[in-house]
Protein backbone atom coordinates (compact mmCIF):
# COMPACT_ATOMS: atom_id res chain seq x y z
CA UNK A 1 0.00 0.00 0.00
CA UNK A 2 1.46 3.48 -1.08
CA UNK A 3 2.55 5.82 1.70
CA UNK A 4 -0.80 8.01 2.72
CA UNK A 5 1.52 10.73 4.00
CA UNK A 6 3.60 13.18 1.79
CA UNK A 7 5.83 15.82 4.29
CA UNK A 8 7.15 18.89 2.09
CA UNK A 9 10.66 18.87 3.29
CA UNK A 10 12.45 21.99 3.77
CA UNK A 11 13.99 23.05 0.90
CA UNK A 12 17.12 24.39 2.16
CA UNK A 13 17.36 27.14 -0.49
CA UNK A 14 20.54 29.14 0.16
CA UNK A 15 20.18 32.97 -0.24
CA UNK A 16 20.91 34.24 -3.93
CA UNK A 17 22.55 37.02 -5.71
CA UNK A 18 19.59 38.49 -6.30
CA UNK A 19 18.62 38.03 -2.85
CA UNK A 20 21.75 39.29 -1.35
CA UNK A 21 21.45 42.70 -3.40
CA UNK A 22 18.23 43.48 -2.39
CA UNK A 23 19.36 43.10 1.17
CA UNK A 24 22.19 45.17 0.52
CA UNK A 25 19.79 47.83 -1.12
CA UNK A 26 17.94 48.63 2.00
CA UNK A 27 21.03 49.92 3.93
CA UNK A 28 21.58 52.07 0.97
CA UNK A 29 20.79 55.33 1.32
CA UNK A 30 18.75 57.25 -0.97
CA UNK A 31 19.49 60.61 -1.80
CA UNK A 32 15.38 61.54 -2.72
CA UNK A 33 14.41 59.43 0.76
CA UNK A 34 16.84 62.02 2.00
CA UNK A 35 15.23 65.04 0.79
CA UNK A 36 11.56 64.09 1.25
CA UNK A 37 11.91 62.74 4.80
CA UNK A 38 11.58 65.14 7.82
CA UNK A 39 14.78 66.23 8.91
CA UNK A 40 15.12 64.63 12.14
CA UNK A 41 17.19 61.83 13.75
CA UNK A 42 15.53 59.53 11.83
CA UNK A 43 17.56 56.82 9.64
CA UNK A 44 15.60 57.09 5.73
CA UNK A 45 18.31 54.94 4.31
CA UNK A 46 15.94 51.67 5.77
CA UNK A 47 13.70 51.34 2.42
CA UNK A 48 12.94 48.91 0.20
CA UNK A 49 14.03 48.86 -3.39
CA UNK A 50 11.66 49.21 -5.76
CA UNK A 51 12.56 46.24 -7.66
CA UNK A 52 11.69 43.73 -4.32
CA UNK A 53 8.05 44.04 -3.97
CA UNK A 54 7.66 45.16 -7.36
CA UNK A 55 8.61 41.00 -8.01
CA UNK A 56 6.47 40.33 -5.08
CA UNK A 57 3.33 42.08 -6.74
CA UNK A 58 3.90 40.58 -10.19
CA UNK A 59 4.94 37.01 -8.99
CA UNK A 60 2.59 34.15 -9.13
CA UNK A 61 2.55 32.99 -5.76
CA UNK A 62 -0.27 30.59 -6.21
CA UNK A 63 0.72 27.12 -5.34
CA UNK A 64 -0.04 24.21 -7.43
CA UNK A 65 -1.25 20.31 -6.25
CA UNK A 66 1.73 19.20 -8.05
CA UNK A 67 4.75 21.79 -7.51
CA UNK A 68 3.79 22.58 -3.86
CA UNK A 69 6.30 24.77 -1.69
CA UNK A 70 6.75 24.61 2.18
CA UNK A 71 6.10 27.35 4.25
CA UNK A 72 9.15 27.54 6.41
CA UNK A 73 10.75 30.82 6.78
CA UNK A 74 12.19 32.44 3.38
CA UNK A 75 15.30 33.89 3.01
CA UNK A 76 13.77 37.07 0.71
CA UNK A 77 11.54 38.11 3.91
CA UNK A 78 12.82 40.97 5.67
CA UNK A 79 14.97 40.09 8.92
CA UNK A 80 15.81 43.55 9.88
CA UNK A 81 15.88 43.38 13.87
CA UNK A 82 15.25 46.96 14.10
CA UNK A 83 12.03 46.82 11.66
CA UNK A 84 9.55 48.49 14.58
CA UNK A 85 10.99 51.97 14.21
CA UNK A 86 11.56 51.30 10.42
CA UNK A 87 7.95 51.06 10.19
CA UNK A 88 7.60 53.57 12.87
CA UNK A 89 9.68 55.87 10.01
CA UNK A 90 7.58 54.29 7.32
CA UNK A 91 4.10 55.43 8.57
CA UNK A 92 5.35 58.95 9.45
CA UNK A 93 6.30 59.85 5.88
CA UNK A 94 3.16 57.79 4.23
CA UNK A 95 1.20 60.02 6.07
CA UNK A 96 3.11 63.58 5.49
CA UNK A 97 1.37 63.69 1.82
CA UNK A 98 2.66 67.17 1.54
CA UNK A 99 6.49 66.89 1.89
CA UNK A 100 5.76 63.34 -0.77
CA UNK A 101 6.58 63.38 -4.35
CA UNK A 102 4.74 59.95 -6.58
CA UNK A 103 8.89 58.55 -5.84
CA UNK A 104 9.00 58.91 -2.34
CA UNK A 105 5.21 57.79 -1.97
CA UNK A 106 6.12 54.22 -4.12
CA UNK A 107 9.10 54.14 -1.75
CA UNK A 108 7.42 54.21 1.06
CA UNK A 109 4.43 52.04 0.02
CA UNK A 110 6.97 49.95 -0.98
CA UNK A 111 8.58 49.60 2.83
CA UNK A 112 5.81 49.26 4.74
CA UNK A 113 4.28 46.15 1.97
CA UNK A 114 7.41 44.55 2.99
CA UNK A 115 7.31 45.00 6.57
CA UNK A 116 3.58 44.32 6.80
CA UNK A 117 3.81 40.92 5.21
CA UNK A 118 7.06 39.86 6.80
CA UNK A 119 5.81 40.89 10.36
CA UNK A 120 2.56 40.96 12.31
CA UNK A 121 2.30 44.63 13.24
CA UNK A 122 -1.49 45.48 14.71
CA UNK A 123 0.24 46.56 17.62
CA UNK A 124 2.31 48.68 16.00
CA UNK A 125 -0.48 49.87 13.66
CA UNK A 126 -3.44 50.11 16.12
CA UNK A 127 -4.73 53.82 16.08
CA UNK A 128 -3.69 54.60 12.79
CA UNK A 129 -5.44 51.97 10.81
CA UNK A 130 -8.28 55.21 9.36
CA UNK A 131 -5.38 57.53 8.71
CA UNK A 132 -3.15 54.72 6.66
CA UNK A 133 -7.06 54.06 4.91
CA UNK A 134 -7.02 57.66 3.82
CA UNK A 135 -3.95 58.27 2.58
CA UNK A 136 -3.78 54.60 0.59
CA UNK A 137 -7.09 55.74 -0.64
CA UNK A 138 -5.89 59.18 -2.09
CA UNK A 139 -3.12 56.88 -4.36
CA UNK A 140 -5.80 54.52 -5.81
CA UNK A 141 -8.70 57.27 -6.61
CA UNK A 142 -5.73 59.62 -8.25
CA UNK A 143 -3.99 56.46 -9.46
CA UNK A 144 -1.06 59.00 -10.63
CA UNK A 145 0.79 55.92 -11.68
CA UNK A 146 0.43 52.52 -11.84
CA UNK A 147 3.11 51.42 -9.71
CA UNK A 148 2.17 53.50 -6.43
CA UNK A 149 -1.66 52.52 -7.05
CA UNK A 150 -0.70 48.98 -7.22
CA UNK A 151 1.23 49.24 -4.22
CA UNK A 152 -1.30 50.97 -2.41
CA UNK A 153 -4.32 48.23 -3.36
CA UNK A 154 -1.06 45.79 -1.32
CA UNK A 155 -0.84 47.43 1.12
CA UNK A 156 -4.37 47.69 1.76
CA UNK A 157 -4.74 43.94 2.01
CA UNK A 158 -2.11 43.92 4.60
CA UNK A 159 -4.16 46.15 6.50
CA UNK A 160 -6.78 44.06 6.11
CA UNK A 161 -5.54 41.08 7.22
CA UNK A 162 -3.44 42.44 9.52
CA UNK A 163 -5.76 45.24 11.42
CA UNK A 164 -8.93 43.36 12.35
CA UNK A 165 -10.66 46.29 11.48
CA UNK A 166 -14.10 45.79 10.81
CA UNK A 167 -14.60 49.67 9.41
CA UNK A 168 -12.13 49.16 6.48
CA UNK A 169 -14.35 47.39 4.47
CA UNK A 170 -16.94 50.37 4.28
CA UNK A 171 -14.27 52.36 4.08
CA UNK A 172 -12.84 51.26 0.91
CA UNK A 173 -15.66 49.13 -1.03
CA UNK A 174 -16.48 51.64 -2.74
CA UNK A 175 -13.50 53.68 -3.77
CA UNK A 176 -12.56 49.47 -4.68
CA UNK A 177 -15.36 48.95 -7.03
CA UNK A 178 -15.08 52.09 -8.81
CA UNK A 179 -10.99 51.69 -9.52
CA UNK A 180 -11.99 47.93 -10.88
CA UNK A 181 -14.82 49.37 -13.08
CA UNK A 182 -13.25 52.38 -14.62
CA UNK A 183 -9.58 52.52 -14.09
CA UNK A 184 -7.70 52.41 -17.86
CA UNK A 185 -5.09 49.87 -16.36
CA UNK A 186 -5.74 46.23 -16.59
CA UNK A 187 -3.19 45.61 -13.88
CA UNK A 188 -4.69 47.89 -11.23
CA UNK A 189 -8.14 46.14 -12.04
CA UNK A 190 -6.80 42.76 -10.48
CA UNK A 191 -4.76 43.75 -7.92
CA UNK A 192 -7.97 45.68 -7.24
CA UNK A 193 -10.09 42.83 -7.09
CA UNK A 194 -7.47 40.77 -4.51
CA UNK A 195 -7.79 43.30 -2.48
CA UNK A 196 -11.36 44.00 -2.09
CA UNK A 197 -11.66 40.16 -1.96
CA UNK A 198 -9.36 40.51 0.84
CA UNK A 199 -10.76 43.30 2.15
CA UNK A 200 -14.44 41.46 2.34
CA UNK A 201 -13.46 38.46 3.98
CA UNK A 202 -11.14 40.00 6.85
CA UNK A 203 -12.68 43.61 7.19
CA UNK A 204 -15.83 43.51 8.02
CA UNK A 205 -18.48 43.17 5.20
CA UNK A 206 -20.47 40.75 6.89
CA UNK A 207 -22.48 37.68 4.99
CA UNK A 208 -24.21 39.93 3.21
CA UNK A 209 -21.84 41.75 1.40
CA UNK A 210 -19.55 39.02 1.13
CA UNK A 211 -22.48 37.37 -0.98
CA UNK A 212 -22.49 40.72 -2.76
CA UNK A 213 -19.40 40.50 -3.83
CA UNK A 214 -19.06 36.51 -4.70
CA UNK A 215 -21.99 37.92 -7.62
CA UNK A 216 -19.74 40.74 -8.26
CA UNK A 217 -16.85 38.54 -8.91
CA UNK A 218 -19.22 35.91 -10.85
CA UNK A 219 -20.25 38.36 -13.37
CA UNK A 220 -16.31 39.65 -14.37
CA UNK A 221 -15.98 35.56 -14.95
CA UNK A 222 -18.90 35.25 -16.82
CA UNK A 223 -18.78 37.99 -18.84
CA UNK A 224 -14.75 37.00 -19.60
CA UNK A 225 -13.99 40.60 -18.21
CA UNK A 226 -16.43 42.85 -20.16
CA UNK A 227 -18.67 43.86 -17.45
CA UNK A 228 -15.46 45.93 -15.82
CA UNK A 229 -13.51 46.59 -19.38
CA UNK A 230 -11.29 44.23 -19.15
CA UNK A 231 -12.13 42.09 -22.08
CA UNK A 232 -10.34 38.66 -22.06
CA UNK A 233 -7.88 40.18 -19.70
CA UNK A 234 -6.71 36.50 -17.90
CA UNK A 235 -5.32 38.38 -15.07
CA UNK A 236 -8.51 40.26 -14.04
CA UNK A 237 -10.28 37.03 -14.46
CA UNK A 238 -8.33 35.02 -12.25
CA UNK A 239 -8.03 37.50 -9.73
CA UNK A 240 -12.13 37.32 -9.60
CA UNK A 241 -11.95 33.40 -9.83
CA UNK A 242 -9.91 33.07 -6.85
CA UNK A 243 -11.62 35.61 -5.00
CA UNK A 244 -15.15 34.25 -5.41
CA UNK A 245 -13.26 30.59 -4.03
CA UNK A 246 -12.02 32.22 -0.73
CA UNK A 247 -15.53 34.12 -0.28
CA UNK A 248 -17.32 31.22 -1.10
CA UNK A 249 -15.56 29.00 1.64
CA UNK A 250 -17.50 31.41 4.62
CA UNK A 251 -20.49 30.08 2.94
CA UNK A 252 -22.35 27.12 4.79
CA UNK A 253 -24.92 26.32 1.83
CA UNK A 254 -24.14 27.11 -1.64
CA UNK A 255 -27.13 25.31 -3.23
CA UNK A 256 -28.62 27.86 -4.60
CA UNK A 257 -25.58 29.38 -6.53
CA UNK A 258 -24.04 25.75 -7.42
CA UNK A 259 -25.63 25.23 -10.44
CA UNK A 260 -25.15 28.95 -12.34
CA UNK A 261 -21.42 28.77 -10.52
CA UNK A 262 -20.90 25.42 -11.96
CA UNK A 263 -21.83 26.48 -15.57
CA UNK A 264 -19.34 29.41 -15.44
CA UNK A 265 -16.69 27.66 -14.53
CA UNK A 266 -17.24 25.20 -16.81
CA UNK A 267 -16.88 27.78 -19.56
CA UNK A 268 -13.58 28.90 -18.28
CA UNK A 269 -12.05 25.61 -18.47
CA UNK A 270 -11.86 26.20 -22.23
CA UNK A 271 -9.84 29.06 -21.62
CA UNK A 272 -5.89 28.82 -23.25
CA UNK A 273 -4.72 30.24 -19.88
CA UNK A 274 -3.28 27.41 -17.09
CA UNK A 275 -3.93 29.46 -14.37
CA UNK A 276 -7.38 30.26 -15.04
CA UNK A 277 -8.77 26.83 -15.93
CA UNK A 278 -7.07 25.75 -12.42
CA UNK A 279 -8.91 28.51 -10.60
CA UNK A 280 -12.52 27.64 -12.15
CA UNK A 281 -11.66 23.73 -11.38
CA UNK A 282 -10.97 24.23 -7.99
CA UNK A 283 -13.74 26.48 -7.44
CA UNK A 284 -15.61 23.38 -9.10
CA UNK A 285 -14.39 20.77 -6.69
CA UNK A 286 -15.06 23.40 -3.76
CA UNK A 287 -18.74 23.15 -4.62
CA UNK A 288 -18.80 19.37 -4.85
CA UNK A 289 -16.97 19.37 -1.45
CA UNK A 290 -20.05 22.15 -0.38
CA UNK A 291 -22.80 19.54 -1.59
CA UNK A 292 -22.10 17.28 1.28
CA UNK A 293 -22.14 17.81 4.68
CA UNK A 294 -21.19 15.89 7.93
CA UNK A 295 -24.16 13.52 8.51
CA UNK A 296 -26.01 14.41 12.15
CA UNK A 297 -26.60 12.69 15.03
CA UNK A 298 -30.67 12.71 14.74
CA UNK A 299 -29.70 11.21 10.38
CA UNK A 300 -30.43 7.51 9.88
CA UNK A 301 -27.50 5.48 7.97
CA UNK A 302 -27.81 5.11 4.08
CA UNK A 303 -26.21 1.82 3.08
CA UNK A 304 -26.28 3.00 -0.39
CA UNK A 305 -24.36 6.04 0.51
CA UNK A 306 -22.08 4.29 2.39
CA UNK A 307 -17.79 5.38 3.03
CA UNK A 308 -15.16 3.18 3.08
CA UNK A 309 -12.97 3.32 5.91
CA UNK A 310 -10.36 4.35 2.80
CA UNK A 311 -12.63 6.75 1.23
CA UNK A 312 -13.17 8.32 4.83
CA UNK A 313 -9.61 8.55 5.54
CA UNK A 314 -8.80 10.13 2.06
CA UNK A 315 -11.32 12.72 2.33
CA UNK A 316 -9.88 14.21 4.91
CA UNK A 317 -11.83 12.94 8.19
CA UNK A 318 -10.01 10.16 10.17
CA UNK A 319 -11.14 6.80 10.09
CA UNK A 320 -13.44 8.02 13.13
CA UNK A 321 -14.62 11.45 11.46
CA UNK A 322 -17.83 12.34 11.11
CA UNK A 323 -19.88 10.60 7.89
CA UNK A 324 -20.16 13.04 4.78
CA UNK A 325 -23.96 13.08 3.49
CA UNK A 326 -24.86 14.40 0.10
CA UNK A 327 -27.14 16.90 0.86
CA UNK A 328 -28.02 18.17 -3.19
CA UNK A 329 -26.31 18.18 -6.74
CA UNK A 330 -23.71 20.49 -7.56
CA UNK A 331 -24.71 20.07 -10.91
CA UNK A 332 -27.09 18.40 -13.21
CA UNK A 333 -24.95 17.20 -15.48
CA UNK A 334 -21.58 15.57 -13.71
CA UNK A 335 -20.76 13.19 -16.38
CA UNK A 336 -20.13 15.66 -18.36
CA UNK A 337 -18.04 17.68 -16.03
CA UNK A 338 -16.17 14.79 -15.57
CA UNK A 339 -15.63 14.10 -19.36
CA UNK A 340 -14.31 17.83 -19.66
CA UNK A 341 -11.93 17.39 -16.33
CA UNK A 342 -10.68 14.58 -17.31
CA UNK A 343 -9.50 15.91 -21.07
CA UNK A 344 -7.64 18.19 -18.97
CA UNK A 345 -6.09 15.79 -16.17
CA UNK A 346 -4.62 13.78 -19.68
CA UNK A 347 -3.68 16.79 -21.92
CA UNK A 348 -0.95 16.67 -24.47
CA UNK A 349 -1.19 19.26 -26.53
CA UNK A 350 1.83 20.53 -27.94
CA UNK A 351 1.08 24.13 -27.76
CA UNK A 352 1.49 23.83 -24.14
CA UNK A 353 4.41 24.28 -21.98
CA UNK A 354 5.57 21.30 -20.16
CA UNK A 355 5.30 23.34 -16.98
CA UNK A 356 1.28 23.88 -17.44
CA UNK A 357 1.23 20.54 -18.96
CA UNK A 358 2.12 19.20 -15.70
CA UNK A 359 0.10 21.53 -13.54
CA UNK A 360 -3.13 20.84 -15.75
CA UNK A 361 -2.28 16.95 -14.82
CA UNK A 362 -1.71 17.25 -11.17
CA UNK A 363 -4.28 19.98 -10.34
CA UNK A 364 -7.40 18.13 -12.61
CA UNK A 365 -6.31 14.82 -11.36
CA UNK A 366 -7.07 15.67 -8.06
CA UNK A 367 -10.40 17.99 -9.04
CA UNK A 368 -11.84 15.59 -10.94
CA UNK A 369 -11.07 12.83 -7.88
CA UNK A 370 -13.21 14.99 -6.10
CA UNK A 371 -16.23 15.26 -8.54
CA UNK A 372 -16.38 11.63 -8.60
CA UNK A 373 -16.68 11.56 -4.53
CA UNK A 374 -16.65 14.94 -3.04
CA UNK A 375 -15.83 13.21 0.27
CA UNK A 376 -12.47 13.18 -1.22
CA UNK A 377 -10.29 16.37 -0.68
CA UNK A 378 -6.95 18.04 -2.27
CA UNK A 379 -4.91 14.55 -2.85
CA UNK A 380 -1.62 13.70 -4.70
CA UNK A 381 -0.94 10.37 -6.70
CA UNK A 382 -4.60 9.04 -6.55
CA UNK A 383 -4.51 5.37 -7.59
CA UNK A 384 -6.58 2.47 -7.54
CA UNK A 385 -6.00 -0.99 -6.45
CA UNK A 386 -6.96 -3.15 -9.38
CA UNK A 387 -7.56 -6.16 -7.16
CA UNK A 388 -9.86 -4.34 -4.65
CA UNK A 389 -11.08 -1.29 -6.97
CA UNK A 390 -10.00 1.15 -3.43
CA UNK A 391 -9.08 4.33 -4.14
CA UNK A 392 -5.46 5.65 -2.69
CA UNK A 393 -3.57 8.66 -2.61
CA UNK A 394 -1.08 10.88 -0.46
CA UNK A 395 -3.17 13.29 1.86
CA UNK A 396 -1.77 16.98 1.16
CA UNK A 397 0.39 18.33 3.77
CA UNK A 398 2.26 21.36 4.01
CA UNK A 399 5.51 22.18 6.38
CA UNK A 400 4.56 25.51 9.00
CA UNK A 401 7.75 26.91 9.74
CA UNK A 402 10.08 24.74 11.54
CA UNK A 403 7.59 23.30 14.01
CA UNK A 404 5.27 21.50 12.25
CA UNK A 405 2.77 19.91 9.56
CA UNK A 406 -0.49 21.31 9.00
CA UNK A 407 -2.50 18.71 7.15
CA UNK A 408 -4.84 20.28 3.75
CA UNK A 409 -7.34 17.60 3.86
CA UNK A 410 -10.27 19.48 2.22
CA UNK A 411 -10.57 22.14 -0.60
CA UNK A 412 -11.66 25.22 1.15
CA UNK A 413 -8.78 24.99 3.19
CA UNK A 414 -6.16 24.61 0.10
CA UNK A 415 -7.88 27.62 -1.20
CA UNK A 416 -7.66 29.76 1.73
CA UNK A 417 -4.36 28.69 2.33
CA UNK A 418 -3.45 29.77 -1.33
CA UNK A 419 -4.98 33.59 -0.50
CA UNK A 420 -3.02 33.74 2.65
CA UNK A 421 0.06 32.30 0.67
CA UNK A 422 -0.64 34.88 -1.70
CA UNK A 423 -1.55 38.03 0.33
CA UNK A 424 1.47 37.05 3.04
CA UNK A 425 4.16 35.21 0.49
CA UNK A 426 7.14 34.24 2.69
CA UNK A 427 5.90 35.39 5.58
CA UNK A 428 3.15 33.30 6.20
CA UNK A 429 4.76 31.38 8.97
CA UNK A 430 5.82 34.92 11.07
CA UNK A 431 2.37 35.76 10.99
CA UNK A 432 1.08 32.11 11.84
CA UNK A 433 3.43 32.08 14.79
CA UNK A 434 2.83 35.42 15.77
CA UNK A 435 -0.71 34.73 16.41
CA UNK A 436 -2.56 37.06 13.57
CA UNK A 437 -5.65 36.39 13.84
CA UNK A 438 -7.05 36.69 10.67
CA UNK A 439 -4.91 33.91 10.33
CA UNK A 440 -5.58 32.03 12.61
CA UNK A 441 -9.44 31.96 11.92
CA UNK A 442 -9.04 31.18 8.52
CA UNK A 443 -7.05 27.61 8.72
CA UNK A 444 -7.49 25.33 11.67
CA UNK A 445 -4.26 24.79 14.31
CA UNK A 446 -3.62 21.47 13.62
CA UNK A 447 0.29 20.39 13.99
CA UNK A 448 2.21 17.42 13.72
CA UNK A 449 5.59 17.24 15.50
CA UNK A 450 8.24 14.85 14.45
CA UNK A 451 10.81 14.60 17.72
CA UNK A 452 9.38 15.16 21.86
CA UNK A 453 11.85 18.36 21.95
CA UNK A 454 9.74 19.50 18.60
CA UNK A 455 6.69 18.73 20.29
CA UNK A 456 8.05 21.00 23.53
CA UNK A 457 8.60 23.79 21.15
CA UNK A 458 5.20 23.26 19.71
CA UNK A 459 3.47 23.38 23.15
CA UNK A 460 5.11 26.69 24.07
CA UNK A 461 4.17 28.37 20.62
CA UNK A 462 0.90 27.21 21.15
CA UNK A 463 0.75 28.69 24.73
CA UNK A 464 2.09 32.06 23.71
CA UNK A 465 0.04 32.33 20.25
CA UNK A 466 -3.45 32.01 22.74
CA UNK A 467 -2.43 33.55 24.93
CA UNK A 468 -1.75 36.11 22.38
CA UNK A 469 -4.96 36.21 21.35
CA UNK A 470 -6.61 35.44 24.00
CA UNK A 471 -5.18 39.16 25.38
CA UNK A 472 -6.22 41.14 22.04
CA UNK A 473 -9.67 39.35 22.18
CA UNK A 474 -9.91 41.07 25.48
CA UNK A 475 -8.34 44.26 24.17
CA UNK A 476 -11.26 44.36 21.67
CA UNK A 477 -13.92 44.08 23.69
CA UNK A 478 -12.60 47.09 25.86
CA UNK A 479 -12.65 49.12 22.97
Amino acid sequence: MPDLRRQVLESGKTISRKAASREGSRRTSRANSTQNSHQSSRNPSRYASDEEDLDSLSDDTAMSIGSLDDLTDNPDVDNNHDWVEELGDVIQDILDRKRSSNLSREEAYAAFCRLAKSHYVEEQIRGRVNDLVAAFGRSIKFETSVRETTFALRAVELLAISAYDNTIYENVEPLLTRTIRDSTSTTVKAAAIHCLGVSTLHAGAGQDGILDQMTFFLDIAASDGQSIGAGDDAQSVIAALQEWGVLATQIDDLETESEEAVEIFMEQLNSGDSALQIAAGENIALLYEKSYTPQEDDEDDEDEDEESEEESFLSGGRRDGPKLIKRYNAYHNTHELEQQLQSLATIHSKRISKRDKKSLHSNFASILTTVENPRRGPMYNTAIDQDTNRHYGSKLTVKIGRQGVMNIDRWWKWICLNSLRRILQGGFAAHYYQGNRAVLESLPVIMRMDTPSDRGTAKRTAKYRNSRRWAMHEQSDED
